[in-house]
């Protein structure tokens, strides 16, 4: 057996605002995936933020759809000449009016950190013809979350098939206005001719504007609803815009099975993606816990594959999981705001503590029937002196074999069954099934100098739900064992 317990004891419930790693961390819960009037939410901003107070929450993120629309056009002018519909969003009602909302009720209520942002769909395409009744809108549900952005400018220039004006991409659109730019220069200069030759003139004119406007060189994204499956490249372009303006990116229901169904005179195709946490780089995290079953955190799936990536240098970064809410009205089928809460490790509780956690991994994702839920109390990694230790997002070099300490319990005290995987480098090493609150300490047997790896952990119990850690990282280094 390479994976030894060294103890097992149960143990009273710590308070919840204590985290006992490598700094003492405060425990702050918060919400992510809200939608508001902003978009399709029900609530104002207003009366989500008295909502998530009321019900115990430090942190609101507040991500309404910064762009939800379709347009299909008619050939050869497709973009000029279409049917275009949009749904409301940041972007329609205004995204000032969605700032100045938010900090309006950052005012009222001071007790709670307000982040801004959005959910986005960067890209969408079409097959089928409308009178072959087959026209099918394929990935206009494979969605980012951004988290972050505090001004109004950065939703309007984001790159989304649809959204605002931009000067951006002129130049890539150049080669494809080559041709018609030509042609209306010759246009403009036959227009000083007379007779019929001035009317055809005008229509060289006419016909050149609007075929140089169908090549959408103005638009907030170089790429086009009719360009088919572009692969991955609009949702990097995506996360690489939104890193530049300071924004964190978070993949959102990677495995979604509500993505493909009629809707109206279309049909709808958006097949689980979790093949893009491998294929992108530079996002933050994706959710982890949502609505739908999961696949991508089991041993050795996509999640791991990545973090493995990263502990080989393969990655400038790893990537972490979070919660994730949908979250538009209590009225919806099994909805509750506080059923998907994200906890954050933090030494103070702001707004910039928080989006350091989220960018370092300092963080546990939750599901459970609000207000009950687990809570993680500890997760830390040492060797047998433990002078040091490290917690999750965190990374720690040992000279010696790891041992692993966890805590867990429930927010409202219950003595409940629970079971507590422990996974490393995408295997699944441990399996412990006992009492909540609990408190487990295992010592790892392996050693392998210059090796890097990690360890992470996830919890179930029955009716009060499931727990995701993020991995701490080790870097087994030579010396004395």
């Amino acid at each position: 057996m390479r994976f030894k317990p060294i103890y097992l004891a149960l143990i009273f419930m710590w308070g919840f605002s204590t985290y006992a790693g490598a700094a003492d961390y405060l425990q702050v819960a918060g919400l992510i995936d809200t939608r508001t009037t902003h978009s399709d939410g029900a609530l104002s901003v207003e009366e989500l933020a008295e909502l998530a107070r009321t019900r115990g929450f430090d942190v609101l993120f507040v991500t309404d759809h910064d762009r939800l629309a379709m347009a299909y056009g008619v050939p050869p002018f497709r973009n000029v000449f279409r049917y275009r519909k949009d749904l409301n969003s940041i972007n329609v009602s205004g995204a000032q009016a969605y700032i100045d909302a938010i900090n309006q009720t950052r005012e009222k209520f001071k007790d709670l950190i307000i982040i801004p942002g959005s959910e986005s769909v960067p890209y969408y395409y079409w097959t089928g013809t409308y009178f072959d009744k087959d026209l099918t809108a394929h990935d206009h549900e494979k969605r980012i979350l951004t988290i972050g952005l505090e001004n109004a400018e950065d939703y309007a220039s984001l790159p989304v098939v649809h959204n605002g004006f931009s000067t951006r991409y002129i130049k890539q659109a150049l080669p494809g206005m080559f041709f018609f730019l030509g042609s209306l220069f010759l246009g403009l200069y036959l227009l000083t001719e007379s007779g019929k030759m001035r009317i055809a003139a005008v229509l060289i004119v006419v016909v050149s504007l609007v075929a140089i406007l169908n090549t959408a060189p103005l638009g907030s994204s170089p790429y086009s609803p009719y360009m088919g499956d572009q692969g991955i490249a609009p949702y990097q372009l995506f996360i690489d815009h939104v890193n530049q303006s300071g924004g964190l990116t978070f993949w959102n229901y990677p495995e979604t099975q509500s993505g493909v169904r009629p809707y109206g005179p279309i049909q709808l195709s958006t097949p689980p993606y979790p093949y893009v946490l491998k294929q992108a780089v530079g996002y933050t995290g994706f959710a982890a816990i949502y609505g739908d079953n999961i696949t991508v955190t089991k041993p050795g799936h996509e999640w791991d594959q990545v973090l493995m990536a990263y502990c080989r240098g393969e990655r400038a970064k790893p990537v972490w999981g979070i919660s994730t809410a949908d979250y538009h009205s209590e009225e919806e089928p099994g909805e509750k705001l506080g059923n998907f809460p994200t906890v954050f490790l933090v030494r103070q509780r702001t707004k910039q503590a928080v989006l350091d956690a989220m960018r370092s991994g300092r963080m546990y994702a939750v599901r459970g029937p609000y207000p009950q839920r687990l809570m993680l109390e500890e997760f830390t990694i040492c060797a047998n002196s433990c002078k040091e230790n490290a917690s999750s997002g965190q990374e720690i070099e040992l000279r010696q074999p790891a041992r692993i300490r966890v805590r867990l319990a429930l927010k409202e005290p219950e003595t409940k069954k629970v079971s507590i995987r422990l996974i490393q480098a995408g295997k699944l090493l441990k399996t412990l099934e006992t009492t909540l609150p609990a408190r487990v300490e295992f010592r790892d047997d392996y050693f392998q100098a210059g090796e890097k790896t990690f360890f992470r952990i996830e919890a179930r119990t029955q009716g009060a739900g499931r727990l995701v850690s993020n991995p701490i990282f080790v870097k087994y280094i030579s010396g004395e064992k």
